[in-house]
């Protein structure tokens, strides 16, 4: 597998999706990739967990600054299948995550094109790249389906 590329790295974070989607948790998935390496993975457990912090992201970042032993993960690459909310972007600053890659815009409550670019406030003292849209039809699919077996 090439680390490099997006779609494929997507692909991890999909299956990390339907990991949440078949605990009955929002369908989000998440890696964190460092040097070549997948160093965090997570899925979206805020119900099992009890837990309003457990997004995806931050179980996956969690996992990765545990396997390098560091909070900050300087240059790291987080993929995420949906557009990260604002708790999950300001955990994105203070990881230093170089690149955020993401599937799925979340009209909603996604903040970093949709409601806020919150990775852009001017408190913030670090930026990270940003790259949108990688198998964006599939992230949203994935979404829209767990919703409509919910409704």
């Amino acid at each position: 597998m090439n680390l490099e590329d997006p779609g494929q790295l997507m692909a991890l974070a999909l299956e990390q999706a339907q990991m949440a989607s078949a605990t009955g948790e929002v369908p989000i998935g998440a890696i964190v990739v460092m040097a070549d390496k997948i160093i965090g993975r997570g899925f979206n457990q805020p119900i099992g967990a009890g837990d309003p912090t457990a997004h995806a992201e931050i179980v996956a970042i969690r996992e990765a600054a545990r396997t390098v032993g560091n909070y900050r993960l300087t240059g790291a690459t987080l993929v995420v299948t949906v557009e990260p909310c604002l708790m999950c972007v300001g955990a994105l600053v203070h990881a230093r995550i170089g690149t955020l890659v993401y599937g799925a815009p979340e009209p909603r409550t996604g903040a970093i094109h949709s409601t806020v670019k919150g990775g852009e406030l001017p408190g913030h003292n670090h930026r990270f790249e940003v790259v949108g849209g990688v198998r964006e039809d599939e992230c949203r699919a994935l979404m829209q389906e767990f919703f409509k077996q919910r409704r």
